[in-house]
């Protein structure tokens, strides 16, 4: 019985250790530019952020991201930025965190592009 105790606290701590690699590991970091073409709040159970950017004419040219909700100025600036070119700064993450997001991508910070 204490075997099966001490497998079971191991296997709950190499989880935990698992799941805040995901969460505070970046694996890169970097910048974006395109037109804003959609942002919107979506789910059922876990509502998060979503957006998009065109870079391009083709569809191949379109960069998918996410937004925490922490993120409050990001998410303003999202909401009046739609249809205006924009410069955005993201990090990746290692994989994808369901009540977080759709997407590795999260930004960090927008800027409005002249």
């Amino acid at each position: 019985m204490k075997i099966i105790t001490k497998i079971g606290i191991g296997i709950g701590i190499i989880f935990i250790v698992y799941i805040c690699f995901l969460y505070f590991a970046s694996y890169s970091n970097g910048v974006r530019a395109g037109e804003l073409i959609k942002f919107s709040h979506k789910g059922m159970v876990f509502k998060t952020w979503e957006g998009e950017i065109s870079q391009g004419v083709s569809e191949s040219q379109r960069f998918i991201f996410s937004v925490e909700g922490n993120e409050k100025q990001v998410i303003e600036d999202l909401n009046n930025f739609q249809g205006k070119m924009v410069k955005l700064h993201y990090f990746e993450r290692y994989k994808t965190l369901f009540w977080l997001g759709d997407t590795k991508y999260f930004i960090t910070e927008v800027e409005l592009q002249n």
